[in-house]
């Protein structure tokens, strides 16, 4: 009798595997709170759920995370067949982008001297400079931003009042501190009046993701970014909130959204409604982003941090493993249809 992984495509062996993972103990208290979560929220049978969770799994590369997120227990086969899962954008990746070329992205340094035509504003590799050239970059600022070289979520970041201490030098020597692993210092953006409003703490970005096929850089999605909780960074991880957003009508479309899953019409802060606000420079924003997904060649998906100044937008980082969930969480009354369709408009097609 033949082995039963002879018929099985590599991807499902990758699926399969993940689970077994799961099922030896590896991830099965996540799980288990995933499936409490799901019963939290719709009643489904714990029981149920959890052979689902399997089954979604193996048929389309779903985490327990995906099913959660996605709402995965209020979708049909048909629903579900079009999301883009964490399986789904693994092998996105690994076909679109080459591995050895990712510390561009990783690295803040590499990264910064790579793109800088699309940055926008002074930044500077600390390894690059002296005591010299850093007392003429903090000549007439009140703030700036030190940021280690490799990290992800605003990890390590600190913005800094130079006014804090008692003379430049010791200012110099508080960055060069081993301890604290910055390797680049960054002028202070200035958002546009719009951008800001809705929660002024923090630099609230378009996460935009370019996917480039057949030489063509494509669009793929924006979602809007904030801050909250007084946090002066936008990321989901320390509090923040992301929108669905239309680049061509140029407003943001749907609730808000937390890592927690609690969702809001609102930002809590500031008490500005979501849908149908409106932010400028759409034209110059896709342009910008498409002719910087250009730039590295054989790699092909990148997640786009753009910030957008009263003089247009600037690109603030690019990451080299695109969010998937944030253009797939649901919003009410919105049709439950994910991302594939949308991908594979351009030619790429995605594994099933």
């Amino acid at each position: 009798m033949k082995n039963i992984f002879t018929f099985l495509t590599e991807r499902d062996k990758m699926n399969i595997g993940y689970f077994a993972r799961i099922l030896t103990g590896v991830r099965f208290s996540k799980m288990k709170k995933a499936i409490d979560t799901v019963y939290e929220k719709s009643g489904q049978s714990k029981v149920k759920t959890f052979f689902d969770m399997i089954g979604c799994g193996i048929k389309y590369g779903a985490g327990y995370y995906d099913y959660i997120i996605f709402e995965f227990y209020n979708m049909n086969a048909e629903e579900r067949k079009t999301y883009l899962t964490r399986m789904k954008n693994k092998y996105l990746i690994s076909k679109l982008n080459r591995r050895d070329l990712r510390y561009i992205f990783n690295e803040k340094n590499v990264f910064d001297k790579r793109f800088k035509e699309f940055l926008g504003r002074e930044v500077i590799d600390l390894a690059d400079i002296g005591y010299e050239e850093f007392e003429k970059f903090v000549e007439g600022k009140e703030y700036f931003f030190a940021k280690p070289n490799i990290g992800e979520s605003g990890k390590g970041i600190e913005k800094i009042k130079v006014s804090d201490f008692e003379d430049t030098k010791k200012l110099y020597e508080y960055v060069r501190n081993p301890e604290k692993n910055f390797g680049v210092i960054e002028e202070v953006i200035t958002q546009h009046p719009d951008a800001a409003k809705i929660y002024p703490n923090s630099i609230n970005c378009l996460r935009i993701v370019t996917l480039v096929y057949d030489g063509k850089p494509n669009i793929l999605y924006a979602v809007f970014k904030m801050g909250n909780g007084g946090k002066f960074v936008d990321n989901l991880e320390n509090g923040g909130l992301a929108c669905h957003f239309d680049l061509d009508k140029g407003e943001i479309v749907g609730q808000g959204h937390t890592s927690a899953l609690v969702n809001y019409d609102a930002h809590p802060a500031t008490g500005i409604k979501f849908v149908g606000y409106k932010l400028p420079y759409m034209n110059e924003i896709k342009e910008l982003v498409k002719k910087a997904a250009m730039v590295v060649d054989d790699f092909g998906y990148v997640g786009w941090d753009v910030c957008i100044t009263p003089n247009g937008p600037i690109i603030v980082e690019g990451n080299d493993f695109p969010a998937y969930d944030f253009p797939q969480l649901p919003d009410p009354d919105k049709p439950k249809i994910g991302l594939i369709p949308t991908i594979e408009k351009t030619g790429m097609k995605v594994k099933k």
